[in-house]
């Protein structure tokens, strides 16, 4: 891989923030200068991106190497001092020697550990697939809920069916029963058996209404006075049809008890 030096120092030196910094004590790797010593080079280093740089001190203006975290692991090692919390960079490809670094600490060690394996475009490519996998999974259950509320919400606004039981008191008063020519009983609003429906249909307040050319469900049946005159010219008919049924039935009686 070529790079542009001056590309790599300006981008190096730069404002953009740092993903994790501090000091470090390196053995040499791919592309450092190799310590004097058993003990190692303390050195100052960057990570921006998936690339590490080495410098000299915290106040040099050229980086001293990079490294490319791409294609590699990073893992626990052992130092050549002891007592020194060490980690290495292993590449992949044959014949490439490890980078080997050492922390100040055992937390700085395991954050610098957990910083390089996470520099990757490897590594963010799968974090941005997981997160694709956890955006779907949170499509669908969202796409399950909402069907789920529209059958409910569906399910409570079907038609109930009608009430076929028997009719209650109507203000406070039951409706009359009618003895038709068979003897059967009927309640007031069912239909006669072998009446015509038109003809059944316009009995009762509706007639009184149709006459006077208004509907049943007008606005107007919405005022007590009407509707009272409406059931009390309905009574005074059948109080009617009743007194003419009385006075036909007497005759008859007064024959039948004459010797």
């Amino acid at each position: 891989m070529k790079l542009n030096k001056r590309s790599v120092a300006h981008y190096a030196l730069s404002d953009s923030p740092a993903d994790h910094t501090g000091f470090l004590r390196t053995w040499g790797g791919p592309g450092t200068p190799p310590a004097s010593g058993g003990a190692g080079r303390r050195c100052w280093f960057v990570l921006k991106g998936n690339l590490l740089f080495c410098f000299e001190s915290r106040e040099s203006r050229a980086p001293l190497s990079l490294v490319v975290l791409e294609g590699c692991t990073v893992e626990l090692a052992e130092a050549p001092v002891p007592e020194e919390f060490a980690f290495a960079i292993r590449f992949d490809a044959p014949g490439v020697r490890p980078h080997l670094l050492a922390a100040d600490g055992q937390v700085a060690q395991e954050a610098w550990v957990k910083a390089l394996s996470r520099a990757s475009f490897g590594y963010m490519r799968l974090v941005v697939r997981e997160l694709e996998s956890q955006l779907q999974n949170a499509r669908q259950s969202l796409a399950l809920h909402r069907c789920a509320s529209q059958k409910s919400v569906a399910s409570c606004s079907k038609p109930q069916p009608p009430d076929r039981r028997a009719p209650g008191p109507e203000n406070g008063h039951l409706l009359p029963r009618e003895r038709n020519s068979n003897g059967s009983v009927e309640e007031r609003g069912s239909r006669p058996v072998g009446r015509d429906l038109t003809e059944w249909e316009l009995q009762g307040p509706a007639s009184l209404l149709l006459s006077r050319g208004q509907s049943p469900v007008s606005p107007e049946t919405s005022c007590f006075s009407t509707l009272h005159d409406w059931y009390g010219k309905e009574i005074l008919e059948l109080r009617r049809g009743w007194q003419q049924r009385a006075s036909g039935s007497q005759p008859e009686s007064k024959q039948q008890n004459s010797p």
